[in-house]
This record gives C-alpha cells, structure tokens and sequence, in this order.
C-alpha cells in the first residue's frame, strides 16, 4: 500500500499525502488573536490530487510516488516503503481531561446533532463491543504525556446564521470564541449543509488551529457538512469520489452522508488536535505543512487500502452500511487510520 502524506486536514478516498500550510486567521477582535491553523484537506480518491480541508493550511498531493502508485500498484509493490515518522517538537500536548464545547452554526436536526454527540461520548467509553471507538482513540495514549480523556461540554445552537451564509477564516474563530478558550478545552464550529465558508470543497473539508484571548490559550476546530456542497471530496467513501476511479460508494452508518463525512474529519482534527495542539507537538514536514496524526493516513479505513479503495470494512448484515468501529448508543462509525508511535505505520482498527 502507497504511503499517505496528509496534513492537517482529512484526505478524500484514495491514500494521498498533501502539505497542508498554515494559515493565520485574522482576529475576530483586538483581544482575541489567531495563531497557527492546520488545515484539514479534501478527502480525495486520487492519490495524485488531494484536495485538503484546511483550516489554515491546504494540502496538495503532487507526489510522483504516489502518482505511480496510483498508476501501476503491482510495480510500486517492488518499492520498498519507507517507514513514516512524525517527529516530536518538545512543545505542549493536549492530554488529562478535555471538555469538547460545540457550536453549531445553521440548522441541523436533533438526530444530526445525536450522532455527533455520540460519537465524542464514545471515544472514551468503556461499554462499546469490539472494534470499539475507543480503542480507536487509544492510540492517542502512545504519544507522550499519556491519555486525553474527551467530554462533550456546552452546546451552542446558532441557527439564526447572523454572521451569514458565507463564512470566512475570522467567522470561525469568532465563533469557536462563543465559549472561553483554556488549555484544557477545544472548541468545535459545525457548519450546516447550507453554508459556505472559505475555502470549504476547494481545498479543505475541516481545519485546526489556536488562539489567544485575552489570558486565556486555547485551540478550536472547524468541520463542515458537504451534503450539498462536495460530498463526493469531504464524504468520501460515502459519496462517489469527484475524481478518479469512480467505485461504487459504501452506505453511511448513520444514514446521513453528510454527518457520517462529518464524524470522518472531526475524528481527524480531534487527533491531530491532541498531539499537535499548538504546532510544536508531533507532526512530519515543515510546520507551514505538517503531517499530522491522522492527516498523515489519508484515505485509510481498514487492511489492505489503496488510492481510491478505502480498505477492508464491517459491514452491517441488515442495513448494507459500512463501518469500522462501535460506538455509544448502538452506534457505527467509520473512522480513519491513526499513525500509531510504537509502529511508525498508519493503524485501522480492522
């Protein structure tokens, strides 16, 4: 399998590995400075275009390796992969006991929301059968400082859309600042199926980043729903790819295209979050471009992936949907390969 160069953004189907730059969100206010965003980048199924999601930074995939590997996968199986290292930069990790705020900004139904919910609930959550969520988020443990334990905090409903339907990098971060930024927190913005925000489907589906205000340091995430917009780059493998080998695309778990895109890329960013909260954690590369936790496993659900083939999945007997994890609740989730520490390799859960 091709290796995955991904930044800080969630990759479309196929296995790419994209620079995702950081870009500085200009502050909403005086006392409320942006610093480095990882942008979270398209989820492609080419492995020689990855359109990134990024939050500050977009990743592009123009990797020659990749391009034949995507051309000739029995040619490339003769090149010996090298193995991936994201090296630790010395600087603060998220870990302990983090509160998970969520604002959502539009109109989203309560079981969009539920499925969401649920799915932070279970990355800790004891009580899943196996592949469990949890064991998923259990990798985070093997970077150093030990575990992260995620809560869902406050929940803000913002569906009168006051700043519009049009959003830019300085929305989000006055959004993600409608509840206090600590070091022990992360703020999440969910943007509705109906609203645009730069950059959103041409280069980034989500994107991480931090922020100082007043005395208060703290880190935020943006992912948008691409039910309408560019299911097919930020929804993939539930959406047919807008590039490449056009596969059938698998059933969504939850029933909704769209949040179960969404719970794929908010899986990433929360990763990526954790170990690079201020972009001197672990990451690969330059930090304009890092590769990230989960950005450096793009396109990767299960054993035996390739550009454009998401890997071996569960799938459900009754509903035909595809999964590789439980959660909280009864719940199904499809959630990407973590790079794992102690292996220097991408880890799916089956």
């Amino acid at each position: 399998m091709c290796p995955s160069l991904d930044v800080d953004t969630v990759p479309p189907p196929a296995v790419s590995l994209t620079l995702l730059p950081l870009i500085n969100s200009p502050s909403p206010s005086s006392s409320s400075t942006s610093q480095s965003h990882t942008t979270f980048p398209l989820r492609e199924t080419l492995s020689f275009r990855s359109v990134p999601p990024p939050m500050a930074s977009n990743y592009y995939l123009a990797t020659l390796a990749f391009l034949f590997c995507f051309i000739s996968p029995s040619l490339s199986a003769l090149v010996q992969e090298q193995p991936l290292v994201l090296k630790y930069h010395n600087g603060i990790l998220l870990k302990g006991n983090i509160t998970v705020n969520l604002i959502w900004y539009g109109e989203f139904t309560p079981i969009q929301r539920s499925i969401i919910v649920d799915f932070i609930n279970s990355l800790n959550s004891k009580g899943a059968p196996l592949p469990a969520t949890s064991s998923w988020w259990k990798t985070t443990e093997m970077y150093r400082g030990g575990s992260s334990s995620l809560t869902v905090g406050h929940q803000i409903l913002h569906e009168e859309l006051t700043l519009g339907k049009i959003l830019k990098s300085q929305h989000l971060v006055a959004l993600a600042s409608k509840t206090h930024f600590t070091l022990n927190s992360i703020n999440v913005v969910l943007t509705a199926k109906d609203v645009a925000v730069d950059g959103f489907c041409m280069n980034r589906c989500g994107t991480h980043g931090s922020t100082k205000s007043g005395s208060g340091r703290g880190t935020y995430i943006w992912v948008g729903n691409s039910d309408l917009q560019c299911p097919g780059q930020c929804a993939w493998p539930f959406h047919q790819p807008l590039y490449g080998p056009q596969t059938p695309p698998l059933v969504a778990p939850n029933g909704d295209v769209g949040v179960d895109g969404m719970i794929i890329n908010l899986a990433t960013l929360l990763a990526n979050t954790v170990t690079n909260p201020f972009n001197s954690g672990y990451f690969q590369g330059p930090p304009t471009a890092p590769l990230e936790a989960v950005s450096a496993c793009t396109g990767i659900f299960g054993s035996g992936s390739y550009p454009g083939y998401p890997g071996r999945v569960l799938v459900d007997k009754v509903t035909g949907a595809s999964y590789n994890a439980y959660g909280v609740n009864g719940r199904k989730y499809m959630l990407p390969a973590m790079w794992d520490p102690k292996s220097s390799a991408c880890k799916t859960l089956v």
